[in-house]
């Protein structure tokens, strides 16, 4: 275990800031931001891999599956926030993307040492959530050796769930095993071991490409709007009658108009004025359209035409 430790890049010790502890507060950032200048290039290496999960995760979704990220740490924790932020952001139900982490709901505020030393508990925490043969386990993990999250990945295979694995080390242990891997090399941090920085950020970077653009191929953007956002504060009521302005060249008197009648959706808000449908026609739109607004949109108005001729 130690060996592998050693030989991982994200242990290595970085040159470029061997003596951080010396430099001025400015110095201290400015090191710390030329090493995050590295992370963009580093996922960018990886944009077919993760070209190939979000077709995978869609697909699943699609077909009534579930996206599922299993970490520990702050790996889990970013799994946890990228799944929290879906329903608000996309409309999605709680139980389309969820998120586990080693440790439990505990582990989220508090470190809970040792729980991700155990590949049997990351084995129990998916069959707690009853994995099924369509769903989608996107694996993470700095190191890409995290025992908690290899088990869950190989329990998703015996499954016959679909696997992806996220690391930022070369050749790991989660990439042998998922069918997916997205190795994002970000090499040594800027505090040895710390994955807390580097590592993180290019894993918060490669959530927010898998969810978000899943959510478009979903239907859930419009342009480059969230149209199926959940108004439920006040900040989303006013983007939500914004939105709905913005797209149709309405003003936000007659959006909130609309979205009454549409009972605050937001794209059926949008089919309504653009195709001048009501809000029963543009539900059947959208449903027979598969969820996108545009082909809605198009469909509404050839009813219309169908309907004139």
């Amino acid at each position: 275990m130690k060996e592998d430790l050693i030989s991982l890049t994200t242990e290595q010790i970085n040159e470029q800031s061997r003596n951080i502890d010396k430099q001025s507060t400015y110095d201290i950032l400015k090191i710390m931001n030329n090493e995050d200048h590295k992370v963009a290039q580093a996922v960018q290496n990886c944009l077919q891999p993760i070209s190939e999960a979000v077709d995978q995760i869609h697909h699943s979704i699609r077909h009534g599956g579930r996206l599922i990220y299993v970490g520990a740490g702050t790996s889990g924790r970013l799994g946890i926030l990228d799944a929290a932020e879906c329903p608000p952001t996309f409309g999605t139900p709680h139980e389309m993307v969820q998120a586990i982490m080693a440790g439990g709901s505990k582990a989220i505020l508090q470190a809970v040492e040792g729980a991700e030393d155990s590949s049997e508990h990351g084995r129990l925490d998916l069959i707690e959530k009853e994995l099924q043969a369509g769903d989608t386990v996107v694996g993470i993990t700095a190191s890409g050796r995290t025992p908690y999250v290899v088990g869950a990945l190989q329990y998703a295979k015996e499954v016959g769930a679909a696997t992806v694995g996220i690391a930022c080390n070369s050749n790991s242990r989660v990439g042998q095993v998922a069918d997916i891997a997205i190795e994002v090399e970000v090499g040594p941090e800027v505090i040895m071991g710390s994955t807390r920085l580097k590592a993180a950020t290019a894993q918060k970077m490669v959530l927010n490409m898998l969810s978000t653009a899943t959510m478009v191929k979903l239907g859930k953007v419009y342009q480059n709007l969230m149209i199926d956002l959940a108004p439920t504060n006040v900040k989303l009521i006013d983007r939500a009658r914004r939105i709905v302005a913005n797209v149709t060249n309405s003003s936000y008197e007659k959006a909130q108009q609309v979205l009454d009648l549409a009972d605050q959706e937001v794209k059926t808000a949008i089919v309504m004025i653009e195709g001048d449908a009501t809000a029963n026609e543009a539900r059947r739109s959208i449903e027979e359209a598969g969820g996108m607004v545009r082909a809605a949109i198009g469909h509404v108005l050839k009813v219309k035409e169908g309907d004139a001729g």
